[in-house]
């Protein structure tokens, strides 16, 4: 026997700008934001990427929204492109499975230009197991990547499998959309596929999944196929990268990193399809890491030839759960060698010391080389203080800047990479204030009594606070994370903290944008957990504060297609044509056949300020589509016009406790009044006319007119559909359980 409600189907979705795991069925996941070109990084070449990346090169952006990827054009702050799903199961329309069945957990983008096969390739990671591969023509393409005076920027709509394509469609005109069938990757079972990663060093079509089973899967997305697994991680996989240190060298690793929520990061060996390194010492969940070749500003990495690189410096980053940055090397440890003889001396002596102790092999790809901290004396938020775990670590595209973005935090750190020169003058200077405080000891009677800190002393108290840290690490780490030598270059000597950029919400993932500004600034995508998107830009210190922390500045805010907090109701207009979506203090205006929004409505009272906003929790269409009724916990009924949005009418107290429901009475042939009845959990249902105001303005206004009272508060009242006035009823639904039927005369 066939199921009525198998009958029906998901056939879109909408008010969804960002979303992160927030359950754990949707495990949450550090690459949710991703932009369409630029994104090429870690190759030897990068002539050709930058060159593309000017002031006016504009990049729409993708954000994981449910169980479809939505592009945004940040520049208009528009949508430009819908990417979903549609699965193709026995039986078609009515199998109960559809649209959202499934959710997408990560993405990666990459960009093709082999041969025939151009274009841009877009990995999603999805909690059934699965992993999609979405291809974007380069003539589609260039329809979300021209010029705002274009006139195939104004199309929007790019869907994949989300509608047949045969005849006209209820989305609208059908040539404005392209239907194709991506690549279905399954190889993780039932376990979410929780980072996808393309390979970006120079092999095309390598693509390395992760899953919540601890399982990483090899593929190649040209020949459609798998080509092996790792095994190794105990818990789930939260980050991938590809390393190719050297690769015209034959002694060159073609390898692939991986982090897990076991607490290790694996360095594996595709070649031999081994591991050959692990990176133990992480005191908790490693939740994120990011590998690139630091290019800092000034050093030219243009040349190809084998000195230039065998000398590029590849940087890996881990971030743990206990708060701590850490930055791992691949160069030879031989580049930490200092060059005048009395260092070199100082230097022999500091190892043979800790040989003894911390043994090191040197078969190891990667050497611990300290952590980034911000300075002691900054400011930042509660949240980003070491005890909050690390979510989100992103190298620039550039390979220029680092982000780090703590888990709960409002605040993303940036750090800049220093040229070798200013690196080399940060290690002089750090082991030169350090044999000054040797000298000031060895001179000091008192050796033993604890010295307090005054006015005068050495304000260097972030190099204290580092050193601590490190010391901190060596010491619960065993000999899993040496103790480094002081003479050794260290992770603040090549990083130095550049900034804060500070969101008005807690930060869910972040993006680097593949441009630069004038003057150097960069500008980052932030996803924030109200559903909305913010832009912010960070300037270049100025050449009079070199070294000073610069703020970043907020440059707009996408949260107009999407609601911050839980929708209450929806309501739809008399034609169908437009939907009206209300949650806390603001109700939303949709155009149901391109699912854009009209109007978006901030709800509070005309005569007051932003701050006395309401909580509406229910909604209507009045007559005519031009104005909508809201009802909110406060007890207040709104009338709001849907062409200005504002707010024409407002009935104070109309209920002493919250409005749960409303519904209207539509104008009869045998009758042309209008009325409106409210169920609040005050125990009462009110009627109310609709009539006219007396001003030039002739908005709606509503008149109380009797109220019912009931035994208990009332969640639900409906008027029955006849349109004899003798026989229509009133319906209301009570706390208590029951249904109470009525005579609306």
């Amino acid at each position: 026997m066939q199921h009525t409600y198998l009958r029906y189907e998901c056939a879109d979705a909408f008010s969804l700008t960002c979303s992160s795991g927030s359950t754990p069925s949707v495990p949450h996941s550090s690459s949710i934001l991703a932009f369409l070109g630029g994104s090429c990084r870690n190759t030897q070449s990068k002539q050709s990427t930058r060159k593309n990346q000017g002031h006016n090169a504009n990049f729409p952006i993708l954000s994981v929204a449910g169980s479809q990827l939505i592009g945004y054009d940040l520049r208009r702050g528009e949508p430009l492109l819908k990417i979903g799903h549609r699965e193709i199961l026995s039986g078609g329309v009515g199998t109960g499975r559809a649209l959202n069945s499934s959710q997408i957990v990560c993405l990666d983008v990459s960009e093709v230009s082999d041969g025939d096969d151009q274009g841009v390739k877009v990995a999603t990671g999805w909690v059934d197991g699965s992993v999609r591969v979405f291809h974007l023509e380069p003539s589609e393409m260039s329809r979300f990547t021209s010029s705002s005076s274009s006139e195939d920027a104004t199309i929007n709509g790019l869907v994949h499998s989300l509608i047949n394509g045969q005849g006209p469609n209820f989305l609208g005109n059908s040539a404005e959309f392209a239907c194709k069938e991506p690549l279905v990757l399954n190889g993780h079972g039932s376990s979410p596929a929780q980072m996808v990663t393309f390979d970006k060093t120079g092999i095309v079509g390598r693509l390395a999944s992760g899953g919540a089973d601890g399982v990483v899967i090899l593929w190649d997305v040209i020949a459609e196929t798998g080509l092996f697994r790792l095994l190794g991680h105990r818990g789930p996989v939260t980050g991938i990268v590809f390393i190719r240190p050297n690769p015209i060298s034959s002694s060159g690793v073609d390898g692939l990193v991986t982090s897990g929520s076991d607490g290790l990061v694996k360095v594996w060996d595709l070649n031999g399809q081994c591991c050959i390194q692990t990176l133990t010492g992480h005191r908790g969940n490693v939740g994120c890491l990011d590998c690139s070749i630091v290019s800092p500003p000034g050093e030219s990495d243009e040349g190809g030839d084998e000195k230039t690189v065998a000398n590029v410096k590849w940087r890996l980053i881990t971030g743990c759960a206990d708060g701590q940055v850490r930055v791992w090397s691949v160069q030879n440890h031989k580049e930490s060698m200092v060059d005048s003889k009395a260092e070199l001396e100082m230097q022999d002596t500091e190892k043979s010391k800790n040989d003894s102790t911390h043994p090191a092999s040197d078969d190891d790809v990667f050497r611990y080389i300290g952590s980034l901290q911000p300075p002691a004396n900054l400011n930042l938020s509660t949240a980003s203080s070491n005890n909050e775990g690390v979510a989100s670590i992103h190298f620039h595209p550039n390979s220029r800047y680092v982000g780090v973005c703590r888990a709960n935090d409002r605040v993303i750190e940036i750090y800049a990479a220093r040229s070798e020169v200013e690196a080399q003058k940060k290690r002089r200077r750090r082991l030169c204030r350090r044999r000054e405080k040797k000298n000031v000891l060895a001179s000091t009677v008192d050796i033993g009594s604890a010295k307090k800190r005054g006015l005068l002393d050495d304000p260097d108290s972030d190099e204290e606070h580092h050193g601590e840290i490190e010391k901190a690490d060596g010491k619960s780490n065993n000999t899993s994370l040496l103790e480094l030598s002081h003479d050794a270059i260290k992770a603040m000597d090549e990083f130095e903290y550049r900034g804060t950029i500070r969101a008005a919400q807690k930060i869910r993932g972040f993006a680097f944008a593949p441009i630069q500004e004038r003057g150097g600034g960069i500008r980052v995508v932030l996803a924030l957990a109200t559903n909305a998107l913010e832009v912010h830009s960070l300037p270049t210190p100025s050449k009079h504060a070199l070294g000073v922390p610069v703020s970043s500045a907020k440059v707009s805010t996408l949260d107009m297609y999407g609601h911050p907090t839980g929708i209450r109701s929806v309501a739809l207009s008399s034609d169908d044509s437009m939907a009206c979506t209300v949650s806390k203090n603001m109700a939303k205006v949709w155009n149901v056949a391109n699912r854009s929004c009209l109007r978006s409505l901030a709800v509070a009272h005309s005569g007051k300020s932003a701050s006395a906003s309401y909580y509406c929790l229910c909604t209507a269409f009045l007559p005519g589509n031009t104005h909508v009724v809201i009802g909110t916990r406060e007890g207040h009924l709104i009338l709001m016009d849907v062409a200005s949005g504002d707010t024409v009418f407002t009935e104070v107290n109309a209920h002493d406790g919250a409005i749960w429901s409303l519904d209207l009475h539509r104008p009869t042939p045998n009758q042309d009044s209008m009325s409106l009845v409210t169920g609040s959990a005050d125990k009462s249902v009110k009627y109310w006319s609709i009539e006219s105001q007396k001003d030039e303005s002739r908005h709606p206004m509503l008149v109380h007119a009797r109220t019912l009272q009931m035994s208990d508060d009332v969640m639900c009242v409906r008027f029955s559909h006849s349109t004899d006035p003798t026989k229509r009823l009133i319906f209301v639904a009570s706390l208590d359980s029951t249904i109470k039927v009525f005579f609306d005369d």
